[in-house]
């Protein structure tokens, strides 16, 4: 899923291939990495939109594209809530504290990280209170 982030997500094949079942594989999923399987796919996707957009080469339309992504507006969304500001904004603005960086620690340093709980979680917190 990291390496074929620009692909449609099929999660009955992820499951088929860990040999579970839809739900199952989907619990598992969220146990071992903190969030749904499209979830996870979108973080790795704004991550990379995020790296392109550095680099000033696309618009944030080819940066979509590119990245697997059919709307603008979701992805434009979805960027929104991950990195705390638009494309547009985030390609605009100077990223010369990035230079420099090795590979590894740029990767952690740039991980996009939800701002907001999702509408599962909201409820949970509910419940629980």
């Amino acid at each position: 899923m990291d390496r074929d982030y620009a692909e449609p997500l099929d999660v009955p094949a992820l499951a088929a291939e860990a040999l579970m079942s839809v739900g199952h594989f989907h619990r598992s999923f969220r146990e071992a990495y903190g969030e749904t399987p499209y979830a996870h796919l979108m973080t790795r996707r704004v991550e990379r939109a995020a790296w392109l957009l550095r680099q000033g080469e696309l618009s944030v339309t080819d940066v979509c594209m590119e990245v697997g992504c059919t709307s603008l507006g979701s992805f434009s969304a979805r960027f929104t809530q991950l990195m705390g500001e638009t494309p547009s904004d985030y390609r605009a603005r100077s990223h010369d504290d990035r230079r420099g960086i090795p590979a590894c620690v740029a990767k952690q340093v740039d991980r996009p990280t939800r701002a907001s709980r999702s509408g599962s979680e909201k409820r949970s917190a509910v419940a629980g209170a």
